[in-house]
């Protein structure tokens, strides 16, 4: 073997260890399947360090603050779209928005979190659609939290640099919205204005540690994460979303996700949409 070069194969003994280093700092359940996607981000990282084993890269991982959150960025998946799930967006503007403001009395301040926000586009499209309904209601106030396990994703997401086909996709579906909340960088580039960057606010949180706020939020976007997790890991999720909703706040959940098989006390309210129960 190069010595400069990392282990080529993984033992069994090591990937095991591994994945449990994984399920440890992130929460996610990964199957041994995913060995190479990990190990391919991985390999890069240690001849970086120059480490030739996985056991030395481990031990850092274990032992050095800023290789585990190295480790953390490279094991968590990021995929982010504006306006992903179309019915989600529907619901938040028509219904969620119209009723909480009729609700509420007039000095409220609807918060909103999106928690596993990976780069921001979730957070950004909350504070777009808030922003537009307060164009129609000048007396609502609102404001956007965003929260993500990996600092990577959130330097990304505080920069609000977009390009590519995110971009281009958001484009497509809101052109109105991005020719007024968007800078053009480049043809292919663009940022979040400054206005509605300042309307989000985002810190690091591990969804599997009790939520920042008890009793804080009127709406959770928890969206497309829970299906990285266990069973037993979910429930722990959904207790720690659940004490950081109002007594009548809301959870949105994924496309792919239902809590239906689930220890939970939310109550289904619609597709994609449950309600924390008085319990």
């Amino acid at each position: 073997m190069n010595m400069s070069e990392p282990e080529k194969e993984i033992s069994d003994k090591d990937l095991q260890k591994l994945l449990s280093l994984v399920k440890m700092h992130t929460g996610i359940t990964m199957e041994a399947r995913k060995r190479d996607m990990l190990l391919t981000r991985i390999r890069p990282q240690m001849r970086k360090m120059s480490l030739t084993s996985f056991e030395q890269f481990m031990d850092r991982v274990q032992s050095d603050p800023e290789t585990r959150q190295k480790f953390i960025d490279l094991a968590t998946t990021n995929e982010t779209h504006f306006f992903r799930t179309e019915t989600v967006w529907t619901y938040f503007t028509n219904d969620f928005l119209p009723n909480w403001f009729k609700q509420k009395p007039k000095d409220s301040t609807l918060r909103v979190w999106s928690a596993a926000s990976s780069t921001g586009a979730e957070a950004y499209t909350i504070a777009m659609v808030c922003e537009e309904f307060k164009i129609k209601h000048p007396a609502f106030k609102y404001r956007v939290f965003a929260s993500d396990i990996s600092s990577k994703v959130l330097q990304e997401a505080q920069n609000g640099v977009y390009s590519d086909k995110i971009l281009e996709e958001f484009k497509t579906k809101r052109p109105l919205l991005h020719q007024k909340y968007f800078l053009v960088l480049s043809p292919t580039q663009g940022q979040v204005n400054d206005f509605i960057r300042k309307q989000v606010e985002f810190s690091m949180h591990n969804l599997h540690t009790k939520a920042p706020r008890k009793d804080f939020y009127d709406i959770v976007f928890l969206r497309n994460v829970m299906i990285y997790f266990s069973e037993p890991d979910q429930e722990l999720v959904l207790k720690n979303m659940q004490d950081s909703l109002k007594k009548d706040g809301l959870l949105i959940v994924g496309e792919s996700e239902s809590l239906s098989r689930l220890k939970t006390n939310f109550q289904y309210a619609q597709p994609l949409v449950y309600k924390k129960s008085a319990a």
